[in-house]
């Protein structure tokens, strides 16, 4: 969980400027929590949280700018959506900061909300359809 809170504090609190308070919240006892770890250097982290019997929640993905660019928040959001598909959720859905959604399209998501603020910074709510355990057997 250290490595993970470093990494979530570098990326939104230093580099982003959401404040501390925000960052942190009541939902971290209940979100799993994924390190993603290359070469022995923690360099990203993301959280899934089951939100209704057949939704899973992408928060707090993030990726150390120095490890960037190189197809890490990809892997990142494939882990959250096993978790998703380990559940038998059917969906995943995110709020994605708006300069990066359409990085997010490039994974299958749509946009379904106008934008809003979030932590002050313009986010729009995405969602994508999974396969689940169900449709497999």
């Amino acid at each position: 969980m250290t490595a993970a809170f470093a990494i979530r504090r570098a990326v939104f609190v230093v580099e982003q400027g959401v404040a501390p308070s925000l960052e942190w919240d009541d939902a971290e006892t209940e979100a799993i929590h994924l390190l993603l770890v290359v070469n022995e250097r923690p360099v990203g982290a993301a959280r899934a949280r089951l939100v209704d019997d057949s939704t899973v929640k992408a928060e707090r993905v993030a990726v150390r700018q120095s490890a960037r660019g190189e197809g890490w928040g990809r892997r990142l959001m494939a882990a959250v959506e096993a978790v998703g598909v380990d559940a038998d959720a059917s969906r995943c859905v995110l709020h994605a900061q708006q300069r990066v959604e359409g990085f997010y399209h490039t994974l299958g998501y749509r946009t379904v909300s106008e934008p809003f603020e979030e932590a002050g910074i313009t986010h729009v709510e995405m969602e994508r359809a999974l396969s689940t355990r169900s449709q497999h057997r």
